[in-house]
């Protein structure tokens, strides 16, 4: 069971940090700089952590970048309260996002400057083969340490798990967007409805402090009181302390 577990976790927090570092903070906010080649070395871990649900950087930075200017309007890719439940709101997204990635719509110029595009990797991570690929290696994972290890206490019933990992991306932005601009509490008042989804955050690396965020989108700290908790922004100042990258928007740093 200890084996399903840490597999599980640990594919959970990587693959999101690189969301909430890469996709969000860098693609989307440009909150941090970094060399060509660091950028192409991140890109690829984001490709290779987030697996069988890799998002295309170019696609998430403009799909994100429009649910901040039109947040919690009709006009917002990923708003809960134009959709009956979170199934539906996925949906939605996905055909936006899945015509930004095909190029069957183009973004507004607002949207559409200093993007990350790496046409190869992006053309081959999107790939159904590639996914399917990623996602075959996770299933037979589990198979090999229930059935032919026979672990103790990896049960059947951890199959129920591999479904969160062919959809790990999508799963962590659904959980942000609905929880994130539904439930919680609030800073600050903000015209969208955006909350601070605590304690759910604790999973989830400060994404949920969309209240915070959507306060101060240049921020690269979400957390503001006392009791919030950024596990991904000590992680970015020693990636910056060390050199990696250089942090571009500090931004409001306190409540």
């Amino acid at each position: 069971m200890e084996i399903l577990l840490i597999f599980f976790f640990s594919h959970w927090f990587i693959s999101l940090f690189f969301h909430t570092f890469f996709l969000h903070r860098y693609s989307s906010h440009q909150m941090i700089t970094m060399s060509p080649t660091v950028e192409k070395i991140f890109h690829f871990l984001t490709w290779l952590f987030m697996g069988s649900s890799y998002l295309v950087p170019r696609a998430y930075a403009v799909m994100h970048r429009m649910h901040h200017a039109y947040s919690d309007t009709e006009k917002d890719p990923h708003s809960p309260h134009f959709f009956e439940d979170v199934i539906t709101m996925m949906r939605h997204t996905g055909r936006i996002y899945g015509d930004l990635v095909a190029k069957r719509t183009f973004p507004e110029k607002e949207f559409a400057n200093n993007l990350p595009v790496w046409d190869a990797l992006d053309q081959f991570g999107d790939h159904k083969v590639t996914r399917i690929t990623f996602g075959t290696l996770y299933s037979l994972f589990y198979l090999y340490v229930i059935f032919i290890l026979e672990a103790p206490g990896a049960s059947p019933f951890f199959l129920l798990l591999l479904p969160i990992h062919y959809l790990i991306g999508p799963v962590q932005g659904a959980a942000v967007n609905w929880i994130g601009h539904k439930y919680g509490y609030r800073n600050y008042n903000t015209p969208d409805k955006s909350t601070n989804g605590e304690p759910w955050g604790l999973f989830l690396l400060g994404e949920l402090y969309q209240n915070n965020h959507h306060k101060h989108p240049e921020s690269l700290k979400f957390s503001k009181k006392w009791f919030e908790i950024d596990f991904a922004y000590p992680t970015i100042k020693l990636f910056s302390l060390l050199g990696i990258v250089k942090i571009a928007k500090e931004g409001q740093t306190n409540a």
